[in-house]
């Protein structure tokens, strides 16, 4: 029971289909092992338009165009009655200027049976139990669906598990988030009473706590809450049920829209869901997405840097396997951390107010908005864009003088 092949990707999400159909189209035999069975239900619904060309490079897009998905042009911020806009077609960066928003079980699943068609080896209910590494090259034990036991050579491992972490985990790689501790819980409703041209959205119930409402194209939203996990925690002590509904019922904006709409599903709680890693590389791996670093769901970037992570890993790994030296550290950790670090402190200052102050002060300031739409569509590596490159600073000091006009 062995097997042989350039690359081992551990899941099927967007990180492994992008990676894994980059790696094939470019000549390598690659494997796929996927722990679940699709369809299944997974968080991550609201995409951002850099995905868009991590699709089309990877030849997924047109089977995903297919599928009809809720078309995303931008998105919504309401704090009372205080509304802000995001227009992607008024980006300061180049680039795609819309994405969907997608059911993931349905949108993983098109992507999958794309990764087959392709004649990529794609095994569902897999489990990585074990891995040893001799050099770059490894030995990956797998559980196959029937109990079998299988051992898989590669020469070079992309973890894109996502939440499954499954490398961080078996060579002891998980380290504390230093964000602040956040919790969700979310469902999917049948959305009977969506107005017409209605858009993504997230409705500021208080400074670090918000509803989202992402709209999909079956006719069905997910509506999730998203707060400190003290705050989550104490809606409800019985069952998440409640907890959501109560939730809505603060929301000035959604609670006649969804207060006495069934919910689909039990809704899911994700608690303290912030993560990261000691390091994103060693000899022979790299780890990709969610089994990396989580920052958090206010600006949707967990598939942009599941995506652009993934096929980041995948042309190195290929560059590597035709003999030539990579460096690791400053083309593949280096680079990602700059998108990190700028999308951590657009979610730091959000929750410290700062971000909101910027997003509902009038009258607005287009230049400002177009150079925040950018980022907020993760064109985060565009260091010409000063939010970007001063992202440190930047936020805090307009909305200090923002603060001091005030006043």
């Amino acid at each position: 029971m062995n097997e042989f092949v350039d690359v081992l990707v551990i899941g099927a999400g967007p990180s492994g289909c992008v990676s894994s159909c980059y790696l094939h189209n470019n000549g390598a035999k690659v494997k796929v092992v996927e722990k679940t069975k699709f369809p299944r239900l997974v968080v991550g619904e609201s995409l951002i338009p850099r995905v868009m060309d991590h699709f089309e490079e990877a030849g997924l897009l047109d089977a995903l165009q297919q599928m009809n998905f809720e078309k995303k042009s931008g998105a919504r911020f309401i704090r009372g009655k205080e509304v802000c806009t995001f227009d992607f077609s008024q980006n300061y960066t180049k680039g795609w200027t819309w994405t969907w928003q997608v059911p993931r079980a349905d949108f993983d699943q098109a992507m999958a049976k794309e990764v087959v068609k392709k004649g990529i080896d794609l095994a569902f209910e897999t489990e990585v139990i074990a891995i040893e590494f001799n050099g770059k090259n490894s030995i990956t034990t797998v559980k196959e669906k029937n109990g079998n036991l299988k051992k898989i050579h590669a020469k070079f491992v992309i973890d894109s598990s996502g939440y499954g972490r499954v490398l961080p985990r078996l060579l002891n790689l998980d380290a504390p988030s230093g964000l602040a501790p956040h919790s969700a819980i979310f469902t999917h409703i049948k959305d009977v009473n969506r107005p017409k041209n209605d858009i993504i959205s997230f409705d500021i119930i208080q400074t670090e706590v918000w509803l989202w409402v992402i709209q999909f194209s079956n006719g069905n939203s997910s509506v999730g809450i998203v707060g400190p996990t003290e705050f989550i925690n104490s809606l409800s002590t019985t069952s998440t049920t409640e907890a959501l509904r109560k939730a809505i019922l603060m929301s000035n904006h959604y609670k006649d829209r969804f207060g006495t709409l069934d919910f689909l599903f039990e809704p899911i709680k994700l608690e303290n869901y912030s993560r990261t890693v000691k390091k994103m590389y060693g000899d022979g791996f790299a780890l990709t997405g969610n089994s990396t670093e989580f920052l958090d769901p206010v600006f949707s970037s967990g598939v942009a840097f599941a995506t652009e992570s993934g096929m980041l890993a995948a042309k190195l790994a290929l560059k590597e396997l035709n003999g030539k030296t990579i460096d690791w550290e400053n083309d593949y950790s280096q680079y990602m951390q700059q998108g990190i670090e700028t999308f951590r402190t657009y979610v730091e200052e959000w929750y410290t107010g700062n971000l909101q102050t910027l997003f509902f002060h009038q009258p607005e300031n287009p230049e400002v908005k177009k150079k925040i739409c950018s980022v907020l569509a993760g064109y985060v590596w565009d260091n010409s864009n000063p939010f970007v490159k001063k992202h440190k600073n930047i936020i805090k000091n307009m909305a200090h003088m923002l603060n001091m006009d005030k006043k």
